[in-house]
């Protein structure tokens, strides 16, 4: 969503759900995964809105929706696209929106090549790197800017920019066409690449009759324009895709064409699976991202902070004063140290010098490269594709710290994982020296969520942890004071950051807990000059707004895009107004990032000229006697800026954009139908089968996604694809009963009584092919692993006919592992560590597999089949490099 509108998290929020005319719920299980949230689904049902279920396996979502549309795993950008297409051939699009609010208009360099004219591929891409040049990707412009587009280069190096637009350097002077008939304009460009995702090759690719399709594509179109907007909902089941990315890219789209963005009741809906996977993005767990999406330095370019700048910073838009975004974040982590003299602390940063991502570390441990380790919220020995792959890095690590509540799998790995068992490993043999740090829960702690649409919520401790558990933020705080008074005296230049770093917060209580509040005021920011105001106690005064950050070191900010949460010294967070006390918007039930905004790019919930599409969606709107917007929600741009605003070349960046431009964070303030930059797999989404699928593409030479990222690897082989040897699909999927890898929830015996045993779901077709018995056992097997898990025949799962073949598929909860009151084998043993080249995601929701009744062996038998079946499936051959297919 980042490249497409400019920012990457959801839209909306989740009860405006209730305003839509229409639902698609997709890559979800909502009513199951995010139950609390779903009631807004069944309020906009019970308005009379259209609810749609496109999933592979019926579900209770499947149960309340109006259709049920199952799926092939891993195919979504073919049906997605079929309904782009059928949006595009039949003329459906909301065309004074799309012109007027999209890059529809502009034209295409001359020297672009598409998949459709290199067969899966886009140009420039070289096989030797694996990666492509995106020069030719870019847009043709009335004059040549100076130089090439900044970011273009490192478009291969990562899609980062989650807040920011995608990539700056444009200049807005593009050649363009408003009527949209020039073969190179973007709509034009658009058209032909979808052009072949007809409902014909949906049904080839997907398994969905042409009739289900139709009907499908029929509702959205009927419930988008002008008096009716429609919303996407999604979750992991379309990020955890080697094309993960541009599944979402797919959606974004499609919303842009029907003039469904930054409406009431439309948008999309990015669900979050924890109360704050939001806030450890936002102010990131991600080895490539600063808070607030800023980008990490990178080595051997960003030098300095100026070109750091330089190389970040936008001509137009909020994302042109990135400057004080990155300034004020450096005088948060150095305060008085960080000064302009020492460019405020930049060369104290740790730069970026290649692939730090979850799978490089663990193949970094095997090979004995990365010697420490912390997990902490995880599991990765059972929660993470390819579970072995993990475990076998664990073993030869010097150090590991695990902070849980209980001894998960990831501490007790090195006494009884399936390796000890099948005799891979053996415990005398392994020198990992593990910490077990209790950990306490969340209600044993202040501090905020940032939940799924970007909400911030404080909670209150509601009672003391117990023994020597302890919070997060206690660990991380006393563990920075030790370390920082061990280096006190140190004149090493590499510890400067260290013993310079702002760690002052307060403490109390029997502990010394540091204050949560104080570190969120951190975060908000402060003006850094004294106020002698007597109302604000003197001193430094909590900024109000992003907007009034500077780039002369006279304010700090931990989260530039949190600057607000703490305004006029008040934490927003923990407002809790009653919804009958206000408007539907709500906007005094916490606080929203940013500015406390619910819907983002809300400036096109109006016309160009400012007044409401309808009456029945009007959200902002221009009132010419106050000068300003107006309206139920903080509007998403200047709020004094007139509709009819040329753009001031000369002026602020936010005032270069013309008064009509809603997608403040990109260069051009449009969305991106077309994106010449910020993704290394291509500015228009293209189907690729999974990297291991039992099916060929039917729509491109090209199998698989060619950036994916592959490590051919011992404990890593890769089933080969159409192969007879992995002639299933299966999927993974979450339930309500338990929580994630299970750490959580198994070890409770009222949740473990409800979901007492791992299992797997195949059609009554499947089990009878495969003679495969309801309620006995069954081995599901690939190149990694062999599992176990009790047999549910159920019509849930439906056999999709593709063309002349039937694809089965087999679904397994992901929640099992071998420690708790409820065990079982862990369904991600299945998977390979196979990663989507932008953000590095592994393919965790779909590979394909072989299934054979009764139980698996025991020891060394276990590793000999798994190799036997392998060796079956290759003829004999040695692995092969999945790369080369």
């Amino acid at each position: 969503m980042g490249a497409s509108f400019g920012r990457g998290a959801a839209t909306g929020f989740q009860q405006d759900l209730a305003n839509a005319d229409c639902i698609v719920i997709e890559g979800s299980n909502m009513a199951e995964c995010h139950p609390v949230g779903f009631q807004w689904v069944m309020e906009a049902k019970a308005r009379g809105a259209t609810v749609i279920h496109i999933d592979p396996r019926f579900t209770r979502t499947s149960a309340v929706a109006d259709q049920h549309v199952p799926i092939r795993s891993g195919s979504d950008i073919a049906f997605l696209g079929g309904l782009i297409n059928y949006v595009l051939q039949g003329g459906h699009d909301f065309r004074e929106y799309v012109v007027a609010y999209t890059n529809a208009s502009v034209l295409v360099s001359d020297d672009f090549q598409d998949t459709e004219d290199l067969d899966g591929l886009f140009s420039g891409y070289d096989p030797d790197k694996r990666s492509y040049d995106t020069k030719t990707w870019q847009l043709a412009h009335r004059r040549p800017p100076a130089g090439s587009p900044a970011g273009a280069e490192k478009a291969s190096a990562g899609y980062q920019h989650g807040s920011g637009g995608a990539s700056p350097g444009f200049d807005g002077d593009y050649e363009m066409d408003p009527t949209l008939e020039d073969p190179r304009c973007v709509y034009q460009v658009l058209k032909r690449h979808f052009a072949r995702y007809t409902p014909e090759m949906v049904e080839r690719t997907c398994g969905i009759p042409e009739d289900q399709f139709r009907k499908v594509a029929e509702a959205l179109v009927a419930n988008s324009g002008p008096e009716r907007t429609s919303a996407f909902v999604y979750s992991v089941g379309w990020t955890h895709h080697t094309v993960g990315v541009q599944y979402i890219r797919t959606a974004s789209i499609l919303q842009l064409l029907l003039g469904n963005m930054g409406r009431p009741g439309g948008g999309i809906m990015a669900l979050r699976g924890h109360a704050s996977i939001q806030g450890s993005t936002d102010i990131p767990t991600l080895y490539n991202l600063l808070p607030g999406y800023l980008t990490m330095p990178t080595a051997g370019r960003d030098n300095n902070l100026r070109a750091y700048i330089d190389d970040q910073i936008g001509q137009a838009g909020f994302w042109g004063h990135l400057d004080a975004y990155i300034v004020s974040l450096l005088k948060a982590y150095w305060g008085d140290a960080a000064t302009p003299e020492n460019d405020f602390g930049f060369d104290w940063l740790p730069a970026v010098n290649g692939d730090h991502s979850t799978y490089q570390s663990v193949l970094g441990m095997i090979d004995g490269t990365v010697k420490g380790y912390f997990i902490v919220g995880e599991n990765p020995a059972t929660g993470t594709a390819n579970g072995k792959l993990q475990r076998m890095g664990l073993a030869n690590l010097d150090w590991l710290v695990v902070r849980d509540f209980n001894e998960i799998e990831s501490a007790a790995f090195w006494h009884d994982s399936p390796e000890i068992e099948s005799g891979e490993l053996r415990t005398e043999d392994i020198g990992t020296e593990v910490f077990l740090m209790p950990a306490a829960a969340h209600t044993e702690k202040d501090g905020s969520f940032t939940n799924t649409q970007r909400l911030l919520q404080w909670h209150n401790k509601a009672v003391e942890p117990e023994g020597d558990t302890r919070s997060d933020l206690w660990f991380y705080f006393h563990l920075g004071r030790i370390i920082r008074d061990k280096l006190a005296a140190s004149t090493d230049p590499r510890d400067i950051p260290v013993r310079n770093v702002t760690w002052d917060y307060p403490t109390e209580g029997q502990w010394d807990d540091p204050s949560a509040e104080a570190v969120l005021r951190e975060i908000n920011g402060f003006s850094l000059i004294d106020d002698p105001d007597s109302s604000h106690g003197g001193g430094k005064v909590p900024v109000s707004s992003y907007t009034e950050l500077k780039a002369d070191g006279s304010t700090s900010s931990g989260c530039w895009i949190y600057a607000g949460v703490y305004a006029d010294g008040v934490n927003q967070a923990n407002r809790r107004k009653p919804g009958s006390e206000q408007s539907w918007v709500a906007p005094e039930w916490g606080w929203a990032w940013p500015s406390n905004r619910r819907i983002l790019y809300n400036r096109a919930s109006a016309r160009p000229d400012g007044t409401p599409w309808s009456e029945r969606k009007k959200y902002v709107w221009w009132d010419e006697d106050a000068g300003k917007w107006t309206g139920l929600d903080v509007p998403d741009f200047v709020a004094t800026m007139r509709p009819d605003h040329p753009g001031d070349p000369d002026g602020p960046p936010e005032q270069r954009l013309p008064g009509t431009a809603p997608f403040i964070m990109q260069q051009d303030g449009l969305g991106w139908l077309y994106a010449p930059n910020g993704l290394t797999d291509g500015p228009l989404p293209t189907h690729y089968e999974p990297h291991e699928s039992p099916v060929a593409n039917p729509l491109y030479g090209v199998q698989s996604s060619p950036l994916r990222q592959v490590f051919d690897r011992k404990w890593n082989w890769s089933n080969p694809p159409v192969n007879a040897g992995y002639p299933y699909v299966f999927c993974t999927y979450r339930l309500t009963e338990h929580h994630t890898a299970g750490g959580m929830s198994r070890g409770l015996p009222y949740l473990s009584e409800l979901q007492p045993e791992f299992f797997c779901e195949v059609s009554p077709e499947l089990a009878a092919e495969r003679n495969l018995v309801h309620g006995e056992y069954a081995t599901i097997i690939t190149a990694r692993s062999a599992i176990e898990a009790r047999v549910m025949v159920t019509d849930r799962v439906t056999p999709l006919r593709l063309g002349d073949r039937t694809v089965h598929q087999i679904g397994l909860p992901y929640h099992w592992g071998w420690r708790g009151l409820a065990t079982g084998d862990a369904a991600n043993d299945l998977l390979p560590g196979v990663l989507d080249s932008n953000v590095h995601i592994p393919e965790q929701k779909v590979a394909s597999c072989d299934i054979m009744p009764g139980r698996r062996p025991r020891g060394p038998a276990l590793v000999k089949l798994v190799e036997d079946h392998y060796s079956k499936a290759m003829d004999g051959h040695p692995p092969a490099h999945s790369t080369d297919w």
